[in-house]
This record gives C-alpha cells, structure tokens and sequence, in this order.
C-alpha cells in the first residue's frame, strides 16, 4: 500500500496537544539526552493518536516534528513504518489480525474468515457500521498461543471461527470478553494443562 493511500482525504485544520498531553510530552521527551530528543518520535505518536479518536492527522505529525526538530518526513516514515499508528480514521474497535505462519498453522485463516463473513471486510477496510476496522499485521509476539486478534490494546487467544464470532458478538454489544485466552488455559500451557512441574513439593 502506497504511503498516499495510507494518509486520509479529510484533514483538520488544526491540531494541539491538550494541556495534560503537553505536560506528559515535557516528561517523555526529558527521558533522552540534549540533543536525542528525536527518539520520543514514537511516544508522541502514541498520544497523538490517543488523543484524536485513534488515528493521527498530518497536522499532528508536523507539530511533533516541531517540538522534536525533525523533518516532517522523518515523523512521517515512523507513523507508515509501524502499522500500530493509523493516518485515517478506523471504527471504534481495530481489529489486527496475526496472520504469520505460526498463527497460519493455528487457524488464523479461520479467524480472517469469521470477520469477512461477518462484515465483508479485508485487510485495510472498514464496516459498512463503520465500528469495525480489520488489517492484517506481522506477527504480534504472542505465537504460543496462537492466533492472535488484537483489539485495540487487547490481545484475544486460541480463536477459531466459532470463538471469533462469539467476540465480535460481545463487541458488537460493547460488552467485550475478558482478554487473554478465550479457550480458558492458564497462561501458555499446553491445551491439556501443564506437561512438567506439575506436582511441586509445597514449600515448607
């Protein structure tokens, strides 16, 4: 996907940090020695997204290039490398989709279907209710217990089509699962529970 098609048509005019964003910036940006301040680029990012409804306008990307004496375009590279920031606006719940060959080999295929079946969506696109927004991502380092769907900052486990479909019910209902597993197991044990050290002596 070309940087162009990533950025939205629709820009505000204007963008600021809130008072309570500028104050966290005066911190972050504290954190790395005179003259580094650049590498809080991906911090501010953060807020800046967090702060405009879950995506970043290009106002936002010229401003932090300011307060951190980048090249716009330097901010712009890291905003399109990293596909956790959003250039336009996505549904109130983001869908990424592992879809490596580790979450492959688990049913990532099955978990992709589930949602298009649902709202005849692919990777990059938006519900017609426009509260869902899916994109198909590299791997989110959770491959034990794989696949993955992360919504918005949650990681939801162990789907197949069938539990898939039961979490974008509870979505769909704004009354989300617990996050984690949706199978039950206990961390990442194996399916069947734990396979060693699984009778420890009490500690006395």
């Amino acid at each position: 996907m070309s940087i162009d098609a990533r950025i939205a048509d629709d820009q505000p005019d204007s963008f600021a940090f809130t008072k309570e964003n500028e104050a966290e910036i005066k911190r972050i940006i504290a954190k790395y020695p005179k003259g580094r301040q650049a590498s809080a680029v991906m911090p501010l990012l953060d807020l800046a997204q967090r702060q405009h409804d879950n995506w970043i306008p290009m106002r936002a990307i010229e401003l932090i290039a300011n307060k951190l004496d980048m090249a716009e375009i330097r901010v712009l590279e890291v905003a399109t490398f990293y596909t956790m920031y959003n250039l336009k606006p996505v549904g109130k719940y983001f869908l990424q989709a592992c879809t490596t060959t580790p979450c492959w080999l688990r049913g990532s295929d099955s978990m992709m279907r589930c949602i298009k079946d649902r709202y005849g969506i692919a990777s990059g696109e938006t519900s017609d209710c426009g509260r869902f927004t899916l994109l198909e991502v590299e791997c989110l380092g959770a491959c034990v217990n794989a696949p993955i769907l992360q919504v918005n900052d949650d990681f939801y486990e162990d789907l197949d089509y069938a539990s898939t479909g039961a979490l974008l019910d509870s979505l769909e209902a704004d009354a989300p699962l617990p996050v984690g597993s949706v199978s039950g197991r206990s961390g990442s044990e194996a399916d069947g529970g734990a396979t060693s050290l699984a009778a420890l002596k009490p500690a006395e």
